[in-house]
């Protein structure tokens, strides 16, 4: 079997996906169909917005399906009716009922952003930096009807430090998910490289992120807010209030302290914030519907108090 005899469904819908639907078209696998999450409100004028995935698509003119579930009958008839020797899906959004899984001769092939069966589910990239994680990276699976719970094809770590963005990491593990597929993929079609079960110690999920984890407390230590800033932008994001203003914190930096100081305790001119252990001092900032600052530009012209106010997050 060839990528140009091998019939390839592509599913997923975000930036992260595109990276791998356009590897798959490079190495000129014979895509008979795009699965996508459908136009939805985006953005200040909830204008209706295609997906990357959908755009992508558009632009190299691939068949594009955009259903609401995969389990009315009429999409499985479709789905049925592509004679496909294997799905490939990343980051798509939609379960995948046992009437699609079980189509394709190959399966189903998932890459998801971990090192499964660490952090299954809805946010792994974030997840794991906000965890302290010192490594994480892509599994390539079969899927089952499980939550990320099927047999593994391959895997490929990359590092975490303390200045890893999700922005970075999801760019990254993109690019790493890609590679990970192509070697993959070639000998897993041709009979030659089979999958293994996952293990079953070490399973953690990645909860999908809520916006009312982006309020930072400052009773928390430094290292866990500087956490939530790299691994929470640009969403949710993580913010502060200082009255009726939200500053949201885009860029910070944790620095120790030697002497212990009551939370919230602006501490400098230099926006140094203590913590419950240690300090924050923000980089980037914004105000609600104003520019991002440094934080330099941003005490220019907004006078902080001596102590910010606490906001217990649950």
């Amino acid at each position: 079997m060839t990528p140009q005899t091998t019939r390839v469904a592509f599913m997923g819908t975000p930036d992260f996906a595109v990276h791998i639907l356009e590897a798959i078209l490079k190495e000129k696998y014979h895509i008979v169909a795009v699965f996508t999450q459908p136009p939805r409100p985006m953005g200040r004028g909830y204008k209706v917005t295609q997906s990357p995935v959908h755009k992508f698509a558009e632009e190299h003119d691939l068949p594009i399906f955009t259903p609401e579930s995969l389990r009315i009958e009429n999409i499985q008839n479709k789905w049925r009716n592509l004679d496909l020797d294997v799905a490939i899906v990343a980051a798509y959004g939609l379960i995948l009922p046992k009437a699609i899984l079980e189509v394709p001769r190959w399966g189903c092939i998932n890459i998801h952003a971990s090192l499964l069966p660490r952090w299954r589910g809805a946010a792994p990239i974030q997840r794991s930096i906000l965890a302290g994680d010192n490594e994480t990276g892509v599994t390539i699976m079969k899927m089952d009807k499980g939550l990320d719970t099927g047999d593994i094809l391959f895997t490929k770590k990359v590092p975490i430090n303390e200045t890893t963005t999700a922005p970075f990491l999801q760019d990254l593990l993109a690019e790493k998910g890609a590679e990970a597929l192509l070697t993959a993929l070639p000998p897993y079609l041709e009979g030659t490289l089979k999958p293994y079960t996952q293990p079953e110690e070490g399973v953690t999920y990645a909860a999908k992120l809520q916006k009312k984890e982006g309020l930072l407390n400052w009773q928390l230590p430094a290292t866990l807010l500087g956490q939530k800033v790299r691994a929470l932008n640009p969403w949710p994001g993580t913010w502060f209030e200082v009255g009726t203003d939200q500053i949201k914190i885009l860029e910070s930096e944790v620095l120790p302290l030697s002497v212990s100081h009551p939370p919230g305790t602006v501490l400098d001119d230099h926006f140094t914030i203590a913590c419950g252990e240690g300090a924050l001092r923000p980089l980037w900032v914004k105000k609600i519907g104003r520019a991002s600052l440094s934080a330099e530009e941003f005490l220019r012209g907004y006078e902080l108090p001596p102590v910010l106010p606490i906001h217990v997050t649950l």
